[in-house]
């Protein structure tokens, strides 16, 4: 279990503040919520750089590959058929198959890797049941970071006060 830090912040221009600082310090910024979108507000929340594609890429072409071995082994070696005078390994019609297949499985792939990064699913989150979240769809803005040392995290909740905020809990995630 992690340990996030939510500020909650009554003004727009020291979260802003609070969350510039956040984005470049030792911490890794989590979610920010806010009443309203905002233009100011930093674009990149720390986001590590996502899975999807490789492991789509990867899953499709072993599939294709797998298909294709399959026919390949079918056709050719475990029961080569002559029809026609046609050769036994005839690639052009070998490669519907492996094609569809392939695909097929990178966009099954790519759904569950999507529910692994996203941690889905997660029905109910601890930081929504926290004290002061509804006041984040009302007139409040919240900044949910993590720190990477576990020395850091009551500099980080002094630092974050330090910037006006009304309020920093600690919540088990």
């Amino acid at each position: 279990m992690t340990q996030l830090l939510v500020a909650e912040f009554a003004d727009q221009r020291r979260f802003i503040e609070a969350a510039r600082f956040a984005h470049d310090a030792p911490w890794r910024v989590v979610e920010a919520y806010t009443p309203y979108p905002l233009e100011e507000q930093p674009v990149a929340h720390s986001h590590t750089e996502s899975r999807i594609r490789p492991v789509m890429f990867v899953g499709g072409i072993l599939t294709a590959a797998l298909a294709y071995g399959l026919e390949y082994y079918s056709a050719v070696i475990n029961y080569p058929y002559d029809s026609g005078g046609r050769p036994l390994h005839s690639w052009p019609t070998f490669m519907l198959v492996p094609f569809a297949t392939g695909i097929l499985v990178a966009a099954i792939c790519g759904f569950v890797t999507f529910l692994f990064e996203a941690r889905l699913p997660h029905l109910s989150n601890p930081l929504f049941a926290s004290d002061g979240f509804q006041g984040a769809s009302q007139d409040r803005f919240l900044l949910a970071v993590e720190c990477l040392a576990d020395g850091n995290r009551s500099a980080a909740a002094a630092k974050l006060a330090d910037f006006g905020a009304i309020a920093v809990r600690e919540i088990a995630r």
